[in-house]
């Protein structure tokens, strides 16, 4: 198989990652046209108990998968990679179909638990997707443990397209039954989408990958027998999934936490759901730049097990530092621009209220993004427990200070972003310590800060100038949605020129990074420009 390197492989997961979120932000407000703010604050809850057990099923195996096929590829043992993968995938399919039926028996149950009764149609709805999810994941992991992100890619963007398509259409369809029933039929094309990816990604690996094989038999290298095999997946998604599988147990005691709170601060059930809606909004806008993050974290694991495995240090060494650059390049001037423009940018999606979550809460970003780099590092490297150690820890922290601050009034629902920051802050310190001492990494994180740093504070000051001198301009239009639209349109567009040529002034692009992007935009880069990268 042809093995892509951590650039390639991060600018093809990117890409894909970049047209799944534009998708998802943008059905969003078609959605909350059918079934409202309090529908979405019902639907956001079923969500997050839908995630918490796909994390359980999908996170720790499949990446067991891309370390062990990355492990067993870099000395050659290319039988034992494919073993590997086919002894995982029973393992998911078998945890997937169980996952599903316990998730539709106990939905009522567990919407209860959240304070979020109205949303157990809707956690039974999701139910038969766990095991489409899980089926897809070992493919998943099994490409991106040889280095080839391009079916990975190919399979998110035919998930989301067919998971807007039908959430939209069966929601619309069931609001007439009832708002519950709309918000069930919202994640019918959830499962829809997990079908069809796994489809497409079985389909490429028999067209593709069984056609190989026969000649991955002729590896003289060290072999292991199905049971060592076993017990390498086992011991490597254990940890994984308890990392995961905490943070997004966080997430779900958040839902109930916060819930709970907000109604002890004496607002009502109806309001609580407005106000858990307005945090989900924020969190989908955040998802969009995160979900370019988790691309790079995917193409990490496997470089820095490939480095590891060829006892390879400095190799580790120059992988880790080029992922934190690339993931501070991306994740600065996003949070940036979210934060000058969030009062529009909600307005251009018709989001409504809560745009002064993301103007305070965009920093929550650039630390999400790094602990998330960090624990694929770490990961990566065989410090599995100890990423699992820092990330719990800031979800402590993170709990207890929902728990004082969102019962507040003058608070409330802000105490939610505020403690995201503190736990956060407090993973990435604990895991930036651990890189240091266990792997011998210095991540050089403030410095490799600085250049972004300054190209997006002057892209910042920028677009917020010129975003009020193009709605002054376009004024005369009449309607204010189409005169912030173009404005917001347009200050995002120049935002990025700016940022990218500030970047390139103050020699924070490399030629590397330049190799990733597509000829025609390199093309229509003016030739003084591109001889100024080094």
């Amino acid at each position: 198989m042809k093995r892509q390197s951590l650039t390639k492989g991060f600018a093809v997961l990117s890409a894909a990652g970049i047209i799944t979120k534009i998708l998802s932000v943008l059905y969003i407000p078609f959605l909350l046209a059918i079934i409202g703010e309090e529908g979405n604050g019902i639907y956001a809850a079923a969500y997050q108990v839908y995630v918490f057990i796909y994390v359980i099923a999908n996170s720790g195996i499949p990446v067991a998968i891309s370390k062990s096929v990355s492990e067993l590829a870099a000395v050659g043992n290319y039988k034992d990679a494919v073993r590997t993968f086919r002894i995982a995938r029973f393992f998911l399919i078998i945890i997937g179909l169980g996952l599903s039926i316990i998730m539709f028996v106990l939905a009522k149950p567990l919407a209860h638990m959240i304070n979020a009764d109205k949303s157990a149609l809707a956690i039974a709805a999701l139910s038969p997707t766990l095991l489409f999810t899980a089926l897809a994941s070992a493919y998943k992991g099994y490409f991106q443990g040889m280095s080839n992100m391009t079916p990975t890619a190919i399979s998110q963007v035919v998930e989301q397209i067919f998971h807007v398509i039908f959430s939209i259409t069966f929601s619309a369809l069931l609001i007439k039954v009832s708002l519950e029933a709309s918000c069930a039929g919202a994640t019918v094309g959830t499962s829809l989408g997990a079908l069809f990816s796994a489809i497409v990604l079985i389909i490429m690996y028999n067209r593709k990958e069984k056609a190989n094989e026969l000649i991955w038999y002729k590896s003289t290298a060290r072999r292991y027998s199905y049971k060592q095999l076993a017990q390498k997946v086992i011991y490597y998604s254990i940890p994984i999934t308890i990392c995961v599988g905490a943070q997004y147990a966080g997430n779900l005691i958040d839902v109930a936490n916060i819930r709970g709170r907000l109604l002890t601060a004496g607002y009502t059930i109806e309001m609580v759901s407005v106000m858990h809606s307005y945090l989900s909004k924020y969190q989908q806008i955040m998802n969009a730049p995160i979900s370019i993050v988790s691309a790079l974290a995917a193409a990490v694991l496997p470089s820095i097990s490939t480095a590891v495995a060829e006892g390879n240090l400095k190799l580790m060494e120059d992988r880790t530092r080029q992922a934190f650059r690339l993931c501070l390049i991306i994740v600065i001037p996003s949070a940036a621009g979210l934060s000058v423009l969030s009062q529009p940018v909600y307005s251009m999606l018709k989001y409504g209220e809560g745009a002064y979550l993301m103007s305070y809460g965009s920093v929550v970003l650039i630390l999400m993004s790094i602990v998330q780099i960090q624990s694929s590092i770490l990961q990566g490297a065989g410090k599995m427990y100890m990423a699992t150690i820092n990330v719990i820890a800031g979800i402590i922290v993170k709990i207890i200070l929902n728990y004082l601050l969102i019962s507040n009034p003058q608070i409330n629902i802000m105490g939610a972003v505020i403690s995201s920051i503190a736990g956060f802050g407090l993973s990435a310190v604990l895991n930036t310590i651990t890189i240091k001492r266990q792997a011998g990494i210095k991540t050089a994180l403030i410095s490799q800060s600085l250049k972004p740093a300054v190209s997006s504070a002057v892209m910042g000051i920028a677009v917020g100038l010129l975003y009020k001198g193009v709605y002054w301009i376009f004024g005369f239009i009449g309607s204010s949605y189409v005169v912030n639209a173009i404005a917001v349109i347009i200050s995002v567009f120049a935002g990025m020129i700016i940022y990218f040529f500030m970047m390139i002034w103050a020699h924070g692009i490399t030629k590397n990074d330049l190799d990733t992007l597509p000829s025609c935009i390199k093309k229509v880069i003016p030739r003084q420009v591109l001889s100024q990268v080094r």
